[in-house]
């Protein structure tokens, strides 16, 4: 099958995508199962091949990722139980002092997200917006651009997020580069498109006073220490940082570096991490033991969903690929002369914009991307450089089709005018810097 055919195959795809989900109003989950088979019919797949493509593209994205979404959710939600989450954000707070409570939130919500999926994180966190908004009497715009800018920035860069992972783990990038790299794009990103976009759009957009907050006050006196519930948040991290910089400094194959290897894996990390924020926190506040199986039987719960519809992005990837369209359309735009790190982004962007999901625009653009660029032999770190390029993409331009869009209006009272000036322009702000800082990473590690 000729070129053009598969790239119109891919844009009739994802545009029936389109449809499926906002007027047909069918669930994403089916949805992407839908149009992936009639990708790979339209592609001229054998008949016989589709369903084991299928099988393969769902193996494939939930066997790493299912086990890290399961453990973190549970992970997140015993953090949030046990007033860790709280601690973090009330000192943030209070070391900003009110006048800067913007910069505050922001930091709040980029490091209480890191363990938990971005709406429940939006959920713990907007109340303290709420709580500072009517302490200071000020606009409710400068405090909640940051913080969600904060959680959005978490969610796009940051380890260990969903997507970041999904995205280390589909490019086989460098988890060490991953976290490195992901900072030096969500710390700055945050920054612009937090306290300085805040500040800049609440000159013009002002959110009616915020509504009462329903969450009980939370009695400081209970609640873990500042260090140590930042520690448990990090100890994921510093494990699997230890593994790549641990790397360069043993001998491959020695003993101490398969212990570094073992230890700094995700799903071991993540799985300490659990087991030291249950035995080493929850217990330790008296926490039963009835309560912890209920908090993280109540964690997975979302989780499932979540992995549902991920799983079948990743059916939508692997049909892409095997079908002959993601080679034609990463071929006919690398041909077009743009450099691979572009064309990440803008590949990842446009599929955001046309569909709305994020993971599902991370997804797609690494099975339209990898058979460009796995012949070329990048390394772990310009992999990773690449995967930041990819999730910037699929952030920018939030709009009505996108959950994100309508939970931002939902907590603030904003109208759809007010939501695409402050929210919309938040997120392409963040996106579009954090991008820039991996097309930068990329050639500088080239």
């Amino acid at each position: 099958m000729n070129t053009a055919t598969l790239v119109l195959t891919a844009a009739g795809s994802v545009l029936l995508l389109l449809f499926l989900v906002m007027k047909a109003r069918m669930h994403a989950f089916v949805a992407l199962m839908l149009v992936s088979v009639g990708a790979g019919l339209f592609s001229g797949m054998p008949l016989d091949s589709i369903a084991d493509t299928m099988q393969k593209g769902m193996g494939g994205t939930l066997g790493f990722l299912a086990v890290v979404v399961a453990l973190g959710a549970m992970f997140g939600k015993i953090l949030h139980e046990t007033g860790a989450v709280d601690q973090i954000a009330i000192r943030m707070l209070k070391s900003f002092g009110e006048h800067r409570a913007h910069y505050a939130m922001g930091v709040a919500g980029l490091i209480c997200a890191l363990p938990l999926f971005f709406e429940v994180a939006v959920v713990l966190l907007i109340s303290i917006a709420f709580a500072v908004a009517r302490r200071t009497q000020g606009n409710l715009v400068k405090l909640v651009i940051p913080l969600f800018a904060g959680v959005a920035a978490s969610a796009a860069f940051l380890l260990p997020g969903p997507a970041p992972m999904l995205l280390a783990a589909q490019m086989h990038a460098d988890f060490g580069w991953m976290i490195l790299l992901g900072l030096c794009a969500a710390i700055p990103g945050m920054l612009i498109a937090g306290p300085l976009w805040g500040s800049i759009i609440s000159r013009h957009v002002t959110f009616s006073s915020p509504p009462e907050d329903k969450q009980p006050d939370v009695d400081a006196a209970q609640l873990p220490s500042f260090g140590f519930s930042l520690s448990l948040i990090l100890f994921p991290l510093i494990l699997v940082g230890l593994k790549t910089i641990g790397a360069r400094f043993t001998e491959p194959g020695s003993h101490l570096y398969q212990w570094l290897e073992f230890i700094g894996h995700p799903f071991i990390a993540i799985l300490l991490a659990c087991l030291l924020a249950i035995y080493g926190l929850a217990y330790r506040q008296g926490m039963s033991k009835e309560k912890v199986m209920q908090v993280c039987g109540s964690a997975l719960q979302p989780a499932g969903i979540i992995l549902l519809v991920i799983g079948a992005g990743g059916v939508f990837k692997q049909v892409l690929v095997d079908s002959g369209v993601g080679p034609a359309l990463g071929h006919a735009l690398i041909g077009a002369g743009l450099p691979i790190a572009l064309a990440c982004f803008i590949l990842s962007g446009a599929i955001r914009i046309i569909q709305g999901s994020a993971t599902v625009a991370c997804l797609t653009t690494v099975g339209l991307v990898m058979p460009v660029i796995e012949p070329l032999a990048y390394s772990g770190a310009q992999l990773a450089a690449l995967s930041i390029c990819i999730g910037g993409g699929s952030i920018i331009f939030s709009h009505v089709n996108d959950a994100g869009f309508w939970l931002f209006g939902r907590f603030t009272g904003a109208s759809e005018g007010e939501t695409l000036k402050t929210w919309t322009m938040m997120e392409t702000i963040l996106g579009t810097t954090g991008a820039i800082v991996g097309m930068v990473a990329f050639e500088l590690l080239s």
